[in-house]
């Protein structure tokens, strides 16, 4: 009768999973089959039932692609797989800078001259964009460049309103559209302060009218 209560009261231990009253029933157990001290202990059995609940449980965690870094070689390699494409023609350069990769995206890859206003064809590379931006952890910097003429046909009577209008209208795209959480956007004007070179011919100054879309690394200024 004995070993039957023990028996059972063991079956009801296991049942609730109670560390405790596991204890209390296996040093029953010890003490009604007088077990010498040199075998498993109470607390080496408590702590392989722990292991195997943590087991069937799942508190194991899987990394995932929104908690992983990724390098820049890596998110370089990501975006111009997903750009192949566009970037056999012009208008569309990807590369690494001290900040982070950079999306250099034309004026005529997006816009009217002079305008805000995304084109249709701009909608598709955006969107090519978005769905490797929505996959990573990095901050995304959005930013608008111009020449350094005055705003030909348009309603911007400067550069600043121009540049700034183009980044905030692609990064409410990718907020409104690709769904990427504003904490992680920002879109600045940087109007004519950042030529990529000299606008001292009208070939050059289209080069300098562009957004780029930096993703920043994770040591980034921000």
């Amino acid at each position: 009768m004995t070993l039957l209560l023990c028996f059972f009261v063991l079956l009801y231990s296991f049942s609730t999973l109670d560390a405790k009253k596991f204890e209390a029933a296996a040093a029953s157990l010890q003490n009604a089959f007088n077990i010498q001290s040199g075998g498993a202990t109470t607390s080496d059995m408590g702590a392989v039932m722990e292991g195997s609940l943590r087991e069937h449980q799942g508190e194991t965690t899987r990394p995932t692609e929104s908690n992983q870094t990724y390098t820049s070689n890596r998110i370089l390699a990501l975006v111009q797989k997903a750009l192949k494409d566009e970037l056999n023609g012009e208008g569309v350069s990807v590369f690494i800078s001290d900040r982070g990769v950079v999306v250099a995206l034309s004026e005529q890859m997006l816009f009217e001259e002079g305008s805000a206003k995304l084109r249709p064809e701009a909608l598709r590379i955006l969107y090519k964009i978005g769905g490797v931006l929505e996959k990573l952890p990095n901050d995304i910097s959005v930013e608008g460049h111009t020449d350094s003429g005055v705003p030909a046909r348009s309603i911007y009577i400067d550069n600043w309103g121009l540049s700034s209008a183009r980044a905030s209208r692609v990064t409410a795209y990718l907020d409104e559209t690709i769904e990427i959480p504003q904490k992680r956007l920002r879109a600045v004007g940087m109007g004519a302060s950042s030529p990529i070179v000299p606008n001292v011919s009208e070939e050059n100054m289209k080069l300098n009218r562009r957004v780029d879309i930096v993703i920043l690394s994770m040591h980034a200024v921000r």
